[in-house]
Protein backbone atom coordinates (compact mmCIF):
# COMPACT_ATOMS: atom_id res chain seq x y z
CA UNK A 1 0.00 0.00 0.00
CA UNK A 2 1.58 3.24 -0.96
CA UNK A 3 2.07 5.85 1.32
CA UNK A 4 -1.16 8.19 -0.38
CA UNK A 5 -2.71 5.63 0.22
CA UNK A 6 -2.35 4.80 3.92
CA UNK A 7 -2.98 8.89 4.06
CA UNK A 8 -6.00 8.57 3.13
CA UNK A 9 -7.68 5.59 4.81
CA UNK A 10 -5.68 7.52 8.16
CA UNK A 11 -7.85 10.55 7.09
CA UNK A 12 -11.40 8.84 6.23
CA UNK A 13 -10.59 7.37 10.04
CA UNK A 14 -10.19 10.98 11.51
CA UNK A 15 -13.47 12.30 9.79
CA UNK A 16 -15.36 9.13 10.82
CA UNK A 17 -14.49 9.61 14.62
CA UNK A 18 -15.22 13.56 14.69
CA UNK A 19 -18.85 12.73 13.33
CA UNK A 20 -19.62 10.08 15.41
CA UNK A 21 -18.43 12.28 18.14
CA UNK A 22 -20.13 15.53 16.92
CA UNK A 23 -23.24 13.13 16.17
CA UNK A 24 -23.52 11.55 19.80
CA UNK A 25 -22.20 14.09 21.89
CA UNK A 26 -21.22 13.06 25.67
CA UNK A 27 -23.89 12.99 28.12
CA UNK A 28 -24.29 16.55 29.95
CA UNK A 29 -23.18 15.83 33.67
CA UNK A 30 -24.81 18.78 35.17
CA UNK A 31 -27.09 17.53 37.87
CA UNK A 32 -29.38 19.95 38.88
CA UNK A 33 -30.86 18.34 42.40
CA UNK A 34 -33.66 20.21 44.28
CA UNK A 35 -31.96 20.27 47.45
CA UNK A 36 -29.08 22.13 45.64
CA UNK A 37 -31.44 24.87 43.86
CA UNK A 38 -33.55 25.18 46.72
CA UNK A 39 -30.09 26.33 48.96
CA UNK A 40 -29.43 29.36 46.57
CA UNK A 41 -32.75 30.37 44.78
CA UNK A 42 -34.76 32.15 47.28
CA UNK A 43 -38.34 31.28 45.09
CA UNK A 44 -37.23 27.65 44.36
CA UNK A 45 -40.47 25.42 45.63
CA UNK A 46 -41.84 22.07 44.54
CA UNK A 47 -45.12 23.60 46.02
CA UNK A 48 -45.46 27.37 45.77
CA UNK A 49 -48.04 28.04 43.03
CA UNK A 50 -47.51 32.22 43.28
CA UNK A 51 -46.23 33.42 40.33
CA UNK A 52 -42.75 34.65 40.08
CA UNK A 53 -41.44 37.82 38.73
CA UNK A 54 -37.65 39.03 38.51
CA UNK A 55 -35.07 40.97 36.76
CA UNK A 56 -33.24 38.96 34.35
CA UNK A 57 -30.37 40.47 36.56
CA UNK A 58 -32.21 38.45 39.72
CA UNK A 59 -32.36 35.24 37.93
CA UNK A 60 -28.72 35.32 36.59
CA UNK A 61 -27.50 35.68 40.14
CA UNK A 62 -29.20 32.92 41.66
CA UNK A 63 -29.40 30.34 38.50
CA UNK A 64 -26.61 28.19 37.14
CA UNK A 65 -25.07 29.35 33.89
CA UNK A 66 -26.27 26.46 32.00
CA UNK A 67 -30.07 26.85 33.34
CA UNK A 68 -29.83 30.51 32.99
CA UNK A 69 -29.14 30.79 29.06
CA UNK A 70 -32.25 27.90 28.47
CA UNK A 71 -34.50 29.22 30.35
CA UNK A 72 -34.31 32.80 30.51
CA UNK A 73 -32.54 33.31 26.88
CA UNK A 74 -34.33 30.57 25.45
CA UNK A 75 -31.23 28.26 24.34
CA UNK A 76 -31.24 25.02 23.73
CA UNK A 77 -29.22 22.53 24.45
CA UNK A 78 -27.29 20.34 22.31
CA UNK A 79 -29.48 16.92 21.42
CA UNK A 80 -29.13 14.11 23.15
CA UNK A 81 -27.02 15.51 25.86
CA UNK A 82 -29.63 15.76 28.47
CA UNK A 83 -29.54 13.15 31.39
CA UNK A 84 -32.92 12.66 30.92
CA UNK A 85 -33.33 11.32 27.40
CA UNK A 86 -32.73 7.61 28.07
CA UNK A 87 -33.75 8.33 31.69
CA UNK A 88 -37.17 6.28 32.99
CA UNK A 89 -37.37 6.20 36.69
CA UNK A 90 -40.55 6.83 38.51
CA UNK A 91 -41.03 10.44 40.01
CA UNK A 92 -42.02 14.06 39.31
CA UNK A 93 -40.18 16.57 37.20
CA UNK A 94 -39.84 19.61 38.13
CA UNK A 95 -39.05 23.31 36.37
CA UNK A 96 -34.68 23.71 37.52
CA UNK A 97 -35.45 27.34 37.32
CA UNK A 98 -38.73 27.95 40.15
CA UNK A 99 -39.15 24.21 41.27
CA UNK A 100 -42.83 24.41 39.70
CA UNK A 101 -44.16 20.87 39.24
CA UNK A 102 -44.39 20.19 34.98
CA UNK A 103 -44.63 16.58 34.03
CA UNK A 104 -45.11 12.87 35.78
CA UNK A 105 -42.67 10.41 34.59
CA UNK A 106 -45.97 7.97 32.96
CA UNK A 107 -46.10 10.81 30.34
CA UNK A 108 -42.81 10.42 29.05
CA UNK A 109 -42.20 8.26 26.14
CA UNK A 110 -39.05 8.07 23.72
CA UNK A 111 -39.54 9.61 20.76
CA UNK A 112 -35.85 9.86 19.59
CA UNK A 113 -35.64 13.06 18.80
CA UNK A 114 -32.55 13.96 20.80
CA UNK A 115 -34.69 15.66 23.89
CA UNK A 116 -36.72 14.70 26.57
CA UNK A 117 -40.63 14.39 25.54
CA UNK A 118 -43.56 13.82 26.90
CA UNK A 119 -47.33 13.60 26.05
CA UNK A 120 -49.04 15.93 28.56
CA UNK A 121 -48.19 18.41 31.48
CA UNK A 122 -49.27 17.17 35.24
CA UNK A 123 -52.30 20.49 34.68
CA UNK A 124 -53.46 23.15 32.52
CA UNK A 125 -51.47 26.02 34.71
CA UNK A 126 -47.96 24.01 34.94
CA UNK A 127 -47.35 25.61 31.14
CA UNK A 128 -47.91 28.50 29.39
CA UNK A 129 -48.15 28.49 25.26
CA UNK A 130 -46.66 31.21 23.05
CA UNK A 131 -46.24 31.07 19.39
CA UNK A 132 -42.67 31.05 18.30
CA UNK A 133 -41.63 32.28 15.00
CA UNK A 134 -37.82 32.24 15.03
CA UNK A 135 -35.80 31.17 13.43
CA UNK A 136 -38.17 30.82 9.84
CA UNK A 137 -40.22 28.33 11.43
CA UNK A 138 -43.87 28.57 13.17
CA UNK A 139 -43.77 26.59 16.05
CA UNK A 140 -45.36 26.33 19.76
CA UNK A 141 -43.02 27.44 22.77
CA UNK A 142 -43.27 25.82 26.06
CA UNK A 143 -43.14 28.14 29.27
CA UNK A 144 -43.04 27.19 32.88
CA UNK A 145 -46.81 28.61 34.22
CA UNK A 146 -44.71 30.28 37.52
CA UNK A 147 -41.94 31.50 36.44
CA UNK A 148 -42.36 31.96 32.67
CA UNK A 149 -38.71 29.94 32.18
CA UNK A 150 -38.65 28.60 28.78
CA UNK A 151 -38.60 24.41 28.24
CA UNK A 152 -39.28 24.09 24.76
CA UNK A 153 -41.61 23.47 22.20
CA UNK A 154 -44.47 21.27 21.72
CA UNK A 155 -45.37 19.79 18.66
CA UNK A 156 -48.71 17.74 16.77
CA UNK A 157 -46.50 14.44 16.54
CA UNK A 158 -47.00 12.54 19.64
CA UNK A 159 -48.55 9.72 21.05
CA UNK A 160 -52.05 8.49 22.35
CA UNK A 161 -53.75 10.12 24.04
CA UNK A 162 -53.00 13.07 23.55
CA UNK A 163 -51.17 13.23 20.28
CA UNK A 164 -48.76 15.86 21.49
CA UNK A 165 -45.08 16.11 21.63
CA UNK A 166 -43.48 18.36 24.50
CA UNK A 167 -39.99 18.21 23.71
CA UNK A 168 -38.18 19.61 26.51
CA UNK A 169 -34.63 20.49 27.22
CA UNK A 170 -33.52 18.67 30.01
CA UNK A 171 -30.96 21.31 31.75
CA UNK A 172 -34.20 22.95 33.19
CA UNK A 173 -35.65 19.83 34.36
CA UNK A 174 -35.44 18.85 37.85
CA UNK A 175 -36.62 15.19 38.71
CA UNK A 176 -37.73 13.59 42.18
CA UNK A 177 -38.59 9.82 42.43
CA UNK A 178 -41.33 8.38 43.89
CA UNK A 179 -41.51 7.04 47.00
CA UNK A 180 -41.69 3.62 47.20
CA UNK A 181 -44.59 2.60 49.57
Amino acid sequence: MNANRKTDILFTILIFMSLLFACNPPKNETVNKSTDMEKNNPVYSNTDTSKVVMSEEEWKKILPENVYYIARLKGTERPWSSKYEDFFETGTYYCAACGNPLFKSNAKFESSCGWPSFFEPISKESIIYTPDDSHGMHRTEVQCGRCKAHLGHVFDDGPKPTGLRYCINGVVLNFEKAEKN
